[in-house]
């Protein structure tokens, strides 16, 4: 896995911007992707963050960077509790959200519509984008926006300019370890 990808795709989660972020990456052998995921771990665990597989399927793995105390303050937020019981994660912790996330990837039935709920995506969006079969939507940035649209473009804003500052960095030769913050 490159590092320039990595990064182009998690850089808001690396700053502590948002809570997890989640990509694909190609491999051809799933014994040196999980050596490479145990490295990162090493490196990326100094500063509260954690990389999973949640998936692997035809050389491709899903792969979510995010850090398990922002999910954890994330999921004791009321909205995104009741979206989550209501999609079948009643009661649970993080690590067993994550698990049964995982459950429903391995299902094959496509991306569970809570999975935006892992992302920081607002439960406003969440909510919209199941209600609406993800029609109707004021505006597409990261995510389809049905709630705050001004606030979306703030938030995009920042994620770009984030993204733009980290593969500078990155290119300029600071790694992963300098990237990722500690918050």
């Amino acid at each position: 896995m490159s590092e320039e990808m990595f990064v182009r795709c998690c850089a808001p989660t690396l700053a502590g911007l948002k809570t997890g972020s989640m990509f694909s990456c190609e491999y051809s052998c799933r014994k040196e992707m999980t050596a490479d995921l145990r490295r990162l771990n090493r490196i990326l665990s100094r500063s509260g963050l954690c990389l999973l597989p949640l998936r692997y399927r035809e050389g491709k793995a899903l792969l979510y960077l995010f850090r398990p105390a922002s999910l954890c303050r994330d999921m004791e937020n009321c909205d995104v509790r009741r979206l989550l019981d209501e999609a079948g994660y009643t009661g649970m912790q993080y690590r067993q959200c994550i698990r049964r996330l995982i459950s429903r990837l391995g299902a094959g039935c496509g991306f569970p519509h809570e999975i935006g709920l892992f992302l920081s995506y607002p439960p406003e969006d969440v909510r919209g984008f199941i209600e609406n079969h993800a029609q109707n939507y004021k505006f597409i940035g990261y995510w389809k926006v049905y709630g705050d649209e001004e606030k979306a473009r703030r938030t995009f804003e920042l994620y770009k300019k984030c993204t733009d500052s980290f593969c500078r960095s990155l290119k300029a030769g600071h790694g992963l370890a300098e990237l990722a913050v500690a918050v």
